[in-house]
């Protein structure tokens, strides 16, 4: 069962049965051992002295809980947010009070969950910086056991920080190798929309091939026979003229009909675009793409498919490792114009716009086949692209 579970849930379960193993002991803590002792014959002083000290203990311990399961829910599904940062903080704070309330290390096994799901949330130079300061805040909650002093309590936040740093470097290996899984898929999706787009052309590369063979052989043998034909119609007399007639007829009409499907082959010769673009989309799973594409989409230039195709996945690449979006708008269609892609995505956009190998590359291609491409963007706006090609290089 466990292989079925992918490195983001295995690290969430796992979380989650530490804070679950944490409870038991953590309950018979805080109710039978509580840090402050509340005064037996004063009611209104016990009642107090239970919910500054057990009750918030386990308030604490819940909140943490359920803030883990929330924070958890889309891990390596989606962007970094500000908030995700709040709920990392506020999962701080309640291991801070866990071992505060109860005065032991309590809160620094759930700092090791912390540790874990820190190189999901922030950079890895800010997660270790947070690492250090919520190990940093326990050392006044150690100073004040029993028996300890200052320096032991500074070298046993450092030993639950050696612990925690075992499991945040735990935690990156997870966050590499489901992104590695992750660009695998990608790239698995830009092959097989390539192959895809490769059976297309060979198969229009095909029939214009046989077209032209019928063309050049057979319409230039029924041509000559059809020509011999009629000099024989002029030169027979009798029943036989007639029978030449009638050859000659039928070869006229086997010369038209070849035509015909010669002139059928090389217009349905085009290039229908619809199944590679969907492929390269659905090879995206950490991006919400919102595809509308007509189907099918044809093409007749193959050259001009394949510079659509490469613009489509190079959209989505920026997309991915740029953008820093959850979800990608792509319609791709015709018109009187020609051919259009207009993408969209919700990401944080740029405010001067500084075009790398990707976009540059995605110009010349275009340019190649005489289209262009306007971009658009904003700090908070996104990014907005509208490619065009021109229809006439496509016919």
């Amino acid at each position: 069962m466990l292989n079925r579970l992918t490195h983001t849930q295995l690290l969430r379960y796992a979380g989650l049965f530490t804070w679950v193993a944490l409870g038991i002991p953590l309950v018979v803590f805080s109710v039978y051992f509580p840090a402050v002792d509340p005064a037996p014959e004063d009611a209104g002083g016990w009642l107090n002295g239970w919910l500054g000290g057990p009750a918030l203990v386990i308030l604490a311990y819940l909140a943490f809980g359920l803030i883990y399961w929330l924070i958890t829910h889309a891990l390596g599904r989606r962007r970094s947010r500000p908030m995700d940062i709040v709920m990392l903080a506020a999962l701080t704070l309640s291991a801070i009070v866990v071992s505060n309330e109860t005065g032991t290390g309590m809160g620094a096994i759930l700092m090791m969950i912390i540790a874990g799901v820190i190189p999901w949330m922030v950079p890895l130079r800010v997660g270790v910086i947070w690492l250090v300061l919520q190990h940093a805040a326990l050392i006044p909650v150690f100073a004040q056991a029993e028996g300890f002093t200052p320096g032991i309590a500074v070298l046993q936040a450092m030993l639950y920080l050696g612990y925690s740093s075992f499991a945040m470097v735990i935690g990156l290996i997870a966050m590499q190798q489901a992104q590695a899984r992750e660009e695998q898929r990608r790239l698995n999706a830009e092959l097989r929309a390539t192959r895809a787009l490769l059976a297309e052309s060979s198969r229009m590369s095909e029939r214009v091939r046989i077209s032209r063979e019928l063309h050049d052989l057979l319409g230039h043998h029924l041509t000559a026979l059809s020509l011999n034909l009629e000099v024989a119609g002029h030169l027979t007399t009798g029943k036989a003229q007639e029978h030449v007639r009638q050859s000659h007829t039928l070869a006229k009409l086997l010369l038209t009909d070849v035509r015909e499907a010669v002139n059928e082959m090389r217009h349905d010769g085009a290039v229908d675009l619809s199944g590679a673009i969907r492929t390269l989309a659905e090879g995206v799973p950490a991006l919400d793409i919102r595809l509308d594409i007509p189907d099918p989409l044809l093409i007749e230039d193959p050259e001009c498919a394949h510079v659509l195709l490469r613009c489509t996945q190079e959209i989505i690449t920026n997309t991915v490792r740029h953008s820093g979006a959850s979800t990608l708008w792509l319609t791709l269609g015709r018109d009187a114009g020609g051919l259009h892609i207009q993408a969209r995505d919700d990401g944080g956009g740029a405010e001067q716009l500084a075009p790398g190998n990707g976009l540059t590359g995605m110009r010349e291609r275009l340019a190649s086949c005489g289209g262009q491409v306007d971009i658009i963007t904003g700090r908070g706006k996104g990014f907005a692209l509208d490619i065009r090609l021109p229809l006439e290089k496509s016919a």
